[in-house]
């Protein structure tokens, strides 16, 4: 589609569009307004969230371990559109919130699309989406038992964060940091469980 966003910067429009027509923005109308490039938001956001202090709140990382795994095993099938179960689709924001975040997020994207985007773009599609993808189900399934140790969860969340990022930007480069960060994901993952066995 030639109206698909195809920076950060005009998926912030978009939110602030659907904001201007209504009083509340519905979950739904945000990814049906997104389209392909929802998936990298809804990847990176949980991650965020994981890294941030808030991730140390019992319980929370395999939630959102759950919700990264639901979305990247769409991608992994090759899903155009993310889908999301009703009930989740309905939840919405005040539109006032929805307008608030998008101010907060101008800066942020305007530097994330000058420095991110356009490079290696063939890492960004086809099959390397879709093995990515997988990679991070794998990393999201190691977060449960990686949550039991303090901060052990970053380093797989930090990956996957980075793989929602290059979806974003459309930026193989940044993909390839994924790779490398999955990589030493694995390897500390692997190191704490031989550590503890």
């Amino acid at each position: 589609m030639s109206d698909a966003p195809s920076s950060i910067e005009d998926i912030l429009k978009i939110l602030k569009g659907l904001a201007d027509k209504q009083d509340r923005g519905k979950l739904g109308d945000v990814i049906e307004a997104i389209g392909g490039r929802s998936f990298g938001p809804f990847l990176l956001l949980p991650a965020l969230i994981d890294i941030s202090p808030v991730g140390s709140i019992p319980g929370l990382p395999t939630i959102l371990a759950a919700i990264i795994i639901l979305i990247a095993a769409q991608l992994a099938l090759g899903r155009d559109h993310l889908w999301v179960p009703g009930f989740l689709a309905r939840r919405s924001l005040a539109s006032k919130t929805v307008c608030k975040i998008v101010e907060k997020g101008q800066k942020p994207a305007a530097w994330a699309d000058r420095w991110f985007h356009g490079r290696l773009p063939a890492l960004t599609k086809g099959p390397f989406v879709r093995v990515a993808a997988v990679a991070c189900i794998l990393l999201a399934l190691t977060v449960p038992p990686l949550e039991l140790l303090p901060l052990a969860t970053t380093a797989p969340m930090a990956a996957i964060a980075t793989f929602g990022l290059a979806l974003m930007v459309r930026d193989g480069a940044v993909m390839i940091v994924f790779i490398l960060l999955a990589i030493a994901a694995v390897a500390l993952g692997t190191g704490f469980a031989i550590t503890k066995a």
